[in-house]
């Protein structure tokens, strides 16, 4: 039988907040240009993620703490 929905069985995470985003680059004690850098993405992709200009997708704070070192592994 085929799952008609396959969504059903992802977690739901939620999107950080502009500020939960600063306060973790400044808690790293990086720049914007060297938070974007760790995680492949420009400084100014970063402002606009930190001046709530864009949304930043829940994988990509996932992988910014832990390449900062502010979270050991992905909570579960």
């Amino acid at each position: 039988m085929v799952d008609s929905n396959p969504d059903k069985n992802r977690t739901s995470a939620s999107n950080p907040t502009p500020e939960q985003i600063k306060h973790a680059r400044i808690a790293a004690g990086l720049t914007q240009a060297d938070a974007g850098e760790l995680i492949y993405c420009s400084m100014r992709s970063w402002q606009q993620w930190e001046s709530g200009e864009s949304i930043m997708h829940p994988a990509m704070y996932e992988l910014f703490m832990i390449k900062a070192g502010l979270i050991d592994s992905i909570e579960k």
